[in-house]
């Protein structure tokens, strides 16, 4: 007798789970469980890690990351209106800059930003921390450039055309009403940039730092040839990471759908 369409779901659902639990259990039986806690899980070093990973491991990963974010967010929206801009010379510029940053990787802006910087102008001494700010900023400027020129164009024409009407300039309207609205609509991207600058800040260390500046990755690196253990100190320092980043992608995924109903209910609302 031919199955209904329920009755294959089902079946197809049940075989899925049946091969997820064979692929489980044989990993589990073919582990070296003894070698892996021995090598990643290591109770006795763990609080040894604390609170240095915290202060001022934890600490300076949160400041490069924010102080990055917000440096980068300026320049971004800087090049998405220059993009958007009439005066061609400010579009080639900003395509020039977008191009050039996304295609270099961001290990290369740091030690660029740390060691040629000083070079090129001579007296600039910045502290580590604005050192990562300006180089972590300007590669995610570019990509959120390209985020926020998207939600620019996304606002409907038709609402600048209002203000305007209003005896609004076209500055204003800007400000008060078409970016505000744009970064409603981005702010699932931007929070997933978040998320990759709290990646990258673990590449500081190749501008070499004081203990004062160190970063999660450091601390594990050094706790690893300190305290010894295998990788735990790596392992805790994954996990830091992960409290950071775990709730950022909930929040991202909550704008998600925020964002989805809000259009749905506007929808509604035109028909």
């Amino acid at each position: 007798m031919a199955l209904t369409a329920t009755q294959r779901r089902r079946r197809s659902l049940w075989i899925q789970g049946a091969i997820g639990v064979a692929v489980i259990l044989g990993l589990a039986f073919t582990i070296n469980w003894a070698g892996v806690a021995d090598s990643f899980l290591r109770f006795d070093v763990i609080p040894k890690l604390f609170p240095t990973i915290l202060f001022p491991g934890l600490f300076n990963t949160l400041l490069y990351t924010v102080t990055s974010f917000i440096f980068g967010l300026t320049l971004g929206l800087i090049l998405a209106l220059m993009k958007m801009a009439t005066f061609k010379p400010y579009q080639w510029i900003a395509t020039v800059y977008i191009e050039f940053f996304r295609g270099i990787p961001a290990l290369l802006v740091l030690i660029g930003a740390g060691f040629l910087l000083p070079i090129a102008f001579q007296g600039l001494k910045l502290p580590l921390w604005a050192t990562v700010m300006v180089a972590l900023g300007m590669v995610s400027a570019a990509y959120m450039a390209e985020t926020l020129r998207a939600g620019l164009q996304a606002v409907p024409k038709g609402q600048i055309e209002a203000a305007r009407s209003l005896g609004m300039s076209h500055t204003r309207a800007m400000i008060t009403i078409v970016i505000p609205q744009a970064f409603r609509i981005v702010l699932p991207p931007l929070t997933n940039e978040v998320i990759l600058l709290t990646k990258d800040s673990s590449l500081v260390y190749v501008l070499g730092m004081q203990a004062i500046n160190y970063d999660i990755t450091k601390i594990g690196r050094d706790g690893m040839i300190t305290y010894g253990g295998g990788a735990t100190a790596f392992v805790v320092a994954g996990l830091l990471y992960l409290v950071i980043t775990v709730p950022l992608s909930m929040l991202a995924r909550w704008f998600e759908r925020r964002s989805e109903q809000n259009s749905q209910r506007l929808s509604r609302k035109e028909k």
